[in-house]
């Protein structure tokens, strides 16, 4: 019982895990607040991935309410036995884990490749990608940031936003890989494995 509680809030940690991975990936679309550089496609190619808004996001709120409905009381038995069909959610609940934990990994790499890369802005030869070279050593060198002209402070909003998506789907890659632990271990321990009869005591 204590394993299905904890197995409960962890699937409802996901939620709001998920929920702020898409308002991070949209908020990549407006650099300062504006609409403008969206609109003519001066982002960087990794936002059009949708690492946040939909796998980190909608996928993993998807995934969130089927794990909560499978640790849920109210599921109906898949078999005669009540043994059976704990195994059989525990099961399900191992699979979706493992999509989540797919999920949730692709947007961290894709968030990562976005971080190395550095953003798209104009530089005094024009809008390109100022720091692709560098393999990330524009990361921890601030002053190399001044190459970027325009957006205004694009190089911090990149670096704040992919790094909260980073740890975010990182979350959620730790929270889905508990569950799976979790499962397992109910499945191959024997926690489903005897079934106490009232009246035999």
């Amino acid at each position: 019982m204590g394993s299905r509680k904890c197995g409960g809030c962890l699937s409802c940690l996901l939620i709001p895990l998920a929920l702020w991975s898409i308002i991070v990936n949209i908020l990549l679309y407006f650099p300062n607040g504006q609409t403008s550089y969206a609109s003519s496609n001066k982002l960087t190619n990794y936002v059009w991935y949708f690492e946040g808004i939909c796998f980190s996001g909608i996928m993993m709120l998807i995934v969130a309410t089927v794990l909560l409905v499978l640790e849920s009381d109210n599921n109906y038995k898949c078999c005669q036995s009540e043994n059976c069909s704990k195994k059989y959610m525990a099961l399900l609940s191992m699979i979706f884990s493992a999509l989540g934990i797919a999920f949730s990994g692709y947007c961290l790499g894709i968030s990562a490749l976005g971080l190395l890369q550095g953003p798209y802005c104009r530089t005094l030869e024009g809008w390109g990608y100022a720091f692709e070279g560098t393999a990330g050593r524009f990361l921890t060198d601030s002053s190399m940031w001044i190459q970027c002209l325009e957006p205004a402070h694009i190089v911090e909003w990149n670096i704040i936003l992919f790094s909260i998506l980073i740890a975010l789907s990182g979350l959620q890659v730790i929270v889905c890989l508990i569950r799976v632990v979790m499962q397992l271990s109910r499945m191959l321990c024997g926690t489903y494995s005897v079934i106490i009869q009232p009246g035999i005591i």
